[in-house]
């Protein structure tokens, strides 16, 4: 009796306890779903380890284009972070897709139409959306390294054959049937056969344990295809059809894949039924024979892999950025011909050919912008005091350039352009690696946007600042000249930013002057940020340093100096 109750009690206890997992499990699920209504475009606030970020451009290095961002301009817009603002992805796979967007400069407005559809469907269908984030997050993440790395690594195991598993597991045959004529010497080769699959199927289960993990995501990922099929989503029809072909001829990796996809494979939880099948795999060799099926399977579909990855990215790209849309300022216009006015986001529009128009645009990391709008039909050049917000300026431009063109939403009010090619020459620091000076590596920058207009595959724009501060001042300003000039020819559209006045005058012809300006007043200056027309007339560098209280005979040797140079244009000591 006692035994009875003993067994009863811990019945109880694992009941009691299993009920409370699955509420807690529930719950969490609950919070989760609640979050994802509630919480849409709030900032997104994420860890960042350097591995992880290191593999972000997995599938961007796999899909190079023409008219992607460059190394050197992704990096001068401080491009990484702009992604760390709008990663509202919840898989390794809308993640990459999303990076991979974010450098992929689209020249066509048909692709970037139909992204809008699929945009505004799931911000304006929450529930729908809900349900494609819940089925990606079970997708979730790879660990250290991109899926793409693990495919690449399969490789590295050759072609593998199951005739040797086959025929030591048919050699069981005839051993058993040895059984009834003679005993003794069938089960010393069956216990023999035995202790050579155990030894062997360690061996190779080594071997095949750190592919486990690509097998797995490609697993999951095959689930979620199927998932994502089910939600009705009308204008994700092609690529629901997209993801369905793939994963319809990928149905092989799935049957039987208990064998090697099981949670309790090798781990020792101690399950009776978990053990046995362990035995069975290690004298059988079950799952690596299976492996061997699915590794063929996986090896003959690499372009399936890759669709599905690329449509799992898409959709969840498309949320991302209605996300992005949702955390900007709110516009406090109403919506126009399909453009949103106001003061937070807008729709581009795109023209074949004309000038570059923005108003009210910003730069979308700033917590307290100061907006500023240009029309420009040639190329702007931008003078004023350090600080005084030419290179911001400069980023804000180029960063709604970029997103127009990938993301189909810009931080402004308006935006009206051509389709471009962006380049840039901007935050450029020596090359310690190759040993090559700041001036080589900004003639090389340079030179690079030269080539690309030159290669007659569209409009460029470009923004350079501060061109060749790695110099003398004649020659700066001579080369800068030159340099500039070229930069201005027809099908390109440049944004320079300079603090020699001088090319102010030089190039009146070639560039439009703007400037910003700054106040100097109660011992300090302000900044207003508010883009000017015409050239700066004020300087600030030897009042700056009568702020931080340099010694009175410097400022007064040092501005009468300058005032010299200014009025005869001779330098004097």
């Amino acid at each position: 009796m006692e035994y009875l109750l003993f067994i009863l009690a811990m019945a109880v206890f694992v009941l009691v306890i299993f009920v409370s997992e699955s509420a807690r499990a529930r719950k969490e699920e609950k919070r989760f779903v609640q979050s994802l209504y509630e919480d849409y475009g709030k900032l997104a606030d994420k860890e960042y380890s350097l591995e992880r970020f290191a593999k972000m451009d997995s599938f961007f290095l796999r899909h190079q284009k023409d008219g992607q961002l460059d190394d050197i301009t992704w990096n001068d817009l401080g491009m990484d972070e702009l992604f760390k603002r709008m990663n509202y992805t919840l898989s390794a796979s809308g993640e990459e897709y999303l990076y991979y967007t974010l450098r992929t400069l689209k020249q066509e407005e048909e692709e970037l139409l139909h992204l809008e559809d699929v945009i505004r469907f799931f911000g304006e269908h929450p529930d729908e959306r809900v349900k494609v984030q819940l089925a990606v997050r079970s997708l979730g993440y790879t660990g250290k390294y991109s899926l793409y790395d693990y495919l690449d690594n399969l490789d590295y195991l050759g072609q593998r054959s199951n005739r040797k598993h086959i025929l030591a597991d048919l050699l069981f045959l005839p051993l058993t049937g040895l059984l009834w004529i003679n005993f003794s010497v069938a089960i010393i080769g069956i216990v023999i056969l035995i202790i050579y699959n155990i030894i062997s199927y360690f061996q190779e289960k080594g071997e095949i344990d750190p592919y486990i993990t690509s097998f797995s995501y490609v697993m999951r990922l095959l689930q979620t295809c199927g998932n994502l099929e089910k939600i009705p989503i009308p204008v994700c029809g092609q690529e629901w059809e997209k993801i369905g072909r793939a994963a319809g001829r990928m149905q092989a990796m799935k049957r039987n894949s208990y064998w090697v996809m099981s949670p309790y494979r090798g781990n020792a939880s101690g399950d009776i039924l978990a053990v046995f099948l362990d035995y069975v795999r290690m004298v059988f060799h079950v799952d690596l024979i299976k492996f061997n099926g699915m590794l063929k399977v996986l090896r003959g579909h690499m372009e399936d892999v890759d669709a599905m990855i690329e449509v799992v990215g898409y959709v969840e790209t498309a949320i991302a950025i209605w996300g992005f849309r949702e955390s900007m300022e709110a516009g406090t216009g109403k919506e126009e011909e399909g453009k949103k006015t106001g003061n937070g986001w807008c729709v581009p529009e795109f023209i074949r050919e004309g000038s570059l128009t923005v108003e009210q645009g910003y730069h979308p990391l700033l917590d307290a912008p100061v907006k500023n709008g240009i029309l420009a039909k040639r190329g702007i050049l931008l003078t004023g005091s350090n600080a005084s917000g030419k290179s911001t300026f400069l980023k804000t431009m180029a960063i709604n350039a970029i997103l127009a063109q990938t993301i189909h939403t810009c931080a402004a009010d308006r935006y009206r352009a051509p389709f471009f090619h962006v380049y840039s020459s901007m935050a450029l620091r020596d090359d310690m690696g190759s040993g090559e000076s700041y001036y080589i590596v900004e003639i090389k920058a340079l030179k690079r946007i030269l080539d690309a207009a030159s290669g007659k595959r569209g409009p460029v724009l470009c923004f350079v600042d501060e061109v060749l501060r790695g110099t003398n001042t004649v020659e700066r300003i001579a080369a800068s000249t030159q340099i500039l000039k070229s930069l201005s020819r027809s099908g390109i559209l440049c944004f320079a930013a300079t603090h020699d006045i001088e090319l102010t005058e030089l190039l009146q012809g070639y560039f439009d002057n703007y400037h910003f300006e700054e106040d100097v007043r109660e011992g300090d200056v302000f900044f207003n940020y508010k883009l000017q027309p015409g050239k700066a007339s004020t300087r600030n560098a030897i009042k700056l340093l009568e702020l931080m209280g340099y010694d009175a005979e410097v400022i007064e040797k040092a501005t009468a100096q300058a005032e010299r140079f200014v009025n005869s244009g001779v330098w004097k000591g």
